[in-house]
C-alpha cells in the first residue's frame, strides 16, 4: 500500500483557516472578522471551521499561539539574565506588530465577556506562555542563576502583568528600556 506524502487535507484546511483568520484581523479588525468571512477566504465551509473550533475567538487564539511558538522560541543563552532578555525582546517584537496587539486586546476582551471562552483562553494560551517562561526559571534555578525567593509564578506575573497592562490600560512602548528594567528587576532579586 502506497502512503500519500505531504500534509493531509485536513491540515491544509486548518492552516488555510488560521491564515485567513489572521489576514482578516489585520485587514479589517477583530470585530469585522466572522466565521463566514474566514470560511470564504480559506475556501472551506463554515462547518469545517465549527468542527475544529467553537468560535472565531478560538480560531484566532490558535493562530496567535502558533505565532508565539514560532516568534518566541525557548532561548538558551547561557544565563538567566540573557534568557530573560531574549524572551522579552522576542515577545515585545511580536507584541509591537499592530495586528498582534489588536488581536491580543480583542481576545482578552472576549475572555472577559464570554466565561467559557475565557477559561479556554487561560488554559490554552495564557498558561502555555506562562509554562514557557517557567521553563526558563527552572533552568536558571538548576544553574544556580536565579535570585533567591523568585518563583516562576512571580516572574510570569511581573512579565505578563506588564505586557497586559501596557496593552490594555496604559499604552506604552515595548522597547529595550522596558526589557532592561524588567531584566534588572528580575535578576537582582531586589
Amino acid at each position: 500500500m502506497e502512503r500519500r506524502t505531504g500534509r493531509p487535507r485536513s491540515q491544509e484546511s486548518r492552516d488555510a483557516i488560521l491564515l485567513a483568520a489572521t489576514q482578516l484581523v489585520v485587514e479589517q479588525g477583530y470585530a469585522a472578522a466572522s466565521i463566514e468571512k474566514i470560511a470564504q477566504r480559506a475556501g472551506v465551509g463554515k462547518q469545517t471551521i465549527y468542527r475544529g473550533w467553537p468560535s472565531k475567538g478560538d480560531v484566532l487564539m490558535e493562530a496567535l499561539a502558533r505565532k508565539a511558538d514560532v516568534y518566541i522560541p525557548m532561548p538558551d543563552e547561557g544565563s538567566w539574565a540573557a534568557d530573560l532578555r531574549k524572551m522579552l525582546n522576542d515577545s515585545y517584537t511580536l507584541a509591537r506588530a499592530p495586528q498582534i496587539g489588536e488581536l491580543l486586546r480583542a481576545l482578552m476582551v472576549e475572555a472577559q465577556l464570554d466565561p467559557v471562552f475565557g477559561e479556554r483562553f487561560r488554559e490554552e494560551f495564557l498558561q502555555r506562555r506562562r509554562a514557557a517562561l517557567a521553563t526558563l526559571v527552572d533552568r536558571a534555578r538548576d544553574r544556580g542563576d536565579l535570585p533567591p525567593g523568585l518563583t516562576a509564578d512571580v516572574v510570569a506575573d511581573v512579565v505578563y502583568g506588564v505586557l497586559w497592562y501596557r496593552l490594555l490600560a496604559v499604552p506604552g512602548p515595548f522597547d529595550d528600556q522596558l526589557a532592561d528594567s524588567l531584566v534588572a528587576l528580575l535578576t537582582t532579586g531586589k
